[in-house]
């Protein structure tokens, strides 16, 4: 079949072709990436010989920070790299396309280097090309991506737990309860859960987790027309507990979100996560969004005092229905008996009890902060509340600790 190649930009992308049936490939979209035209060149023929969907060429690497989430974006099936013009970049491509999803990698080059090919299958790479290329061999190599895409072709899942984190006031300790409790409902459950911190601009999930990150939740909520699970893969970094982070800007970034954009990002994060922790600050600007309205619970936090107390009565008479069982009331850095009858003030503020109460250890709290070490790395009486909160909201609560209705520090 003949090939038409159309240059613009420094792409060049091919007229749709078919693998024969015979060869079982079906149709698949190639990305090839190389700035070598001769070597980009010889692997385009022989992908020609044999057809497929759509070709797109590069001859350029994309750059980390723009180039490789728009290229992640479109989806491709397969991606082919060059990694003999310059192998570092190259080994960047390979990592992040294998970081992102369903993308199978391959790479090619006109001479082995027995280092880099361990270095491109440690990072996920699939196939390694040697130009030119044996009779067969592309042939071969498509069959494998095919069959491949059989067995993995992804199912609709249903939507994933949304546990989102609400303060009714900067200052109440918000993102140290929700990065903590996100780290061990991940160690609890060994299911995929995602920590998004909302707290814009000024989120520190990152720095409670000991973590840096290149993208941003900025990033994914610009990008929310594009946004799909690879994208949003490629945006997110991971912790030691196996939790998956969407961080704050590390930079001050002047942004508002749209309500469409939210509701995308948690539509795309509930699809590929069995758990979706959101840290969403104080910020109400968030309420108009369906953040809090299709949560699975939503944790108040506050503190034991006057303004506390004012603030969620407002939040909750505004937010929240009568006796809405999806929310939770947690008063955190408690200390019994600091206004008299405690219980009996927390009801007349809030016409209802607190279902938590984290106990205050400014010191322990402080320690782990500085060492950027999780609250749930040791064994205190505040690490022991959060992990039953978390136990509590996955269903992984015993009947013994049912029974016991609770009711730790009163």
């Amino acid at each position: 079949m003949e090939q038409h190649r159309i240059r613009k930009e420094g792409l060049y992308v091919s007229a749709t072709a078919h693998i024969p049936d015979s060869i079982g490939s079906g149709n698949l979209s190639v990305a090839l990436i190389g700035p070598d035209i001769r070597l980009r060149q010889t692997i385009a023929d022989e992908i020609a010989a044999w057809g497929s969907g759509r070709i797109q060429e590069f001859s350029f690497y994309p750059s980390v920070s723009e180039g490789l989430p728009k290229m992640l974006a479109e989806n491709y099936d397969v991606a082919i790299v060059d990694i003999e013009s310059d192998p570092q970049r190259a080994l960047e491509v390979v990592e992040r396309f294998c970081l992102a999803g369903q993308t199978t990698v391959m790479v090619y080059s006109s001479a082995i280097d027995p280092l880099m090919v361990i270095r491109c299958m440690q990072a996920g790479a699939r196939e390694f090309l040697e130009v030119p290329l044996e009779p067969g061999v592309m042939a071969g190599a498509l069959v494998r991506v095919s069959g491949r895409q059989r067995e993995t072709r992804p199912t609709e899942n249903p939507a994933g737990r949304s546990l989102v984190f609400l303060g009714v006031k900067g200052g109440s300790g918000t993102t140290t309860l929700a990065t903590n409790f996100a780290v061990s409902v991940a160690q609890e459950t060994k299911q995929p859960t995602l920590l998004i911190d909302l707290n814009l601009p000024f989120g520190d999930a990152t720095l409670e987790l000991g973590l840096s990150s290149e993208y941003s939740t900025v990033n994914a909520l610009q990008d929310w027309e594009r946004l799909d699970s690879r994208l949003l893969a490629s945006y997110l970094v991971k912790h030691s507990s196996g939790l998956s982070v969407l961080a704050a800007p590390a930079k001050f970034i002047a942004f508002k979100p749209s309500n469409d954009a939210i509701d995308k990002l948690m539509s795309v994060a509930r699809r590929n996560f069995d758990n979706v922790v959101v840290d969403a600050g104080s910020n109400l600007d968030l309420t108009d969004s369906a953040l809090f309205k299709e949560a699975s619970t939503v944790y108040l936090v506050m503190q034991f005092g006057i303004p506390d107390l004012r603030n969620a009565n407002r939040l909750i008479s505004q937010l929240f229905p009568i006796n809405d069982p999806k929310l939770e009331v947690v008063i955190n850095r408690y200390s019994q008996g600091s206004m008299g009858n405690d219980e009996e003030q927390i009801v007349k503020a809030l016409g209802r009890p607190a279902d938590w109460k984290v106990p205050s250890d400014y010191a322990a709290v402080i320690e782990l902060q500085n060492s950027a070490a999780a609250l749930m790395t040791k064994d205190t009486q505040i690490s022991r509340v959060i992990l039953k909160m978390a136990r509590t909201s996955c269903g992984l609560i015993d009947v013994a600790e049912k029974k016991k209705g609770f009711n730790l520090f009163r």
